[in-house]
């Protein structure tokens, strides 16, 4: 829907170009797409060092961390 506007040159009301005022979508989609790679890494982090609560999963982390340390 245009926007009530006036013309500088007859100073008569007129309604406003319509247009487009996102010209650019990478940065909005950027900011989804690192959102959705949070979410997954979220999720593979918790298939892998799952438990029932924080701190499970925390040692279950920590003790696979001394693991591959000791490899």
């Amino acid at each position: 829907q245009p926007l009530k506007s006036v013309d500088l040159v007859s100073k008569k009301e007129v309604k406003a170009i319509k247009e487009r005022a996102d010209v650019c979508a990478v940065p909005a989609a950027s900011i989804i797409g690192e959102a959705v790679v949070a979410l997954e890494i979220a999720a593979a982090f918790r298939e892998k060092f799952g438990g029932d609560s924080l701190e499970e999963v925390k040692k279950n982390y920590l003790n696979y961390m001394d693991y591959v340390k000791g490899k």
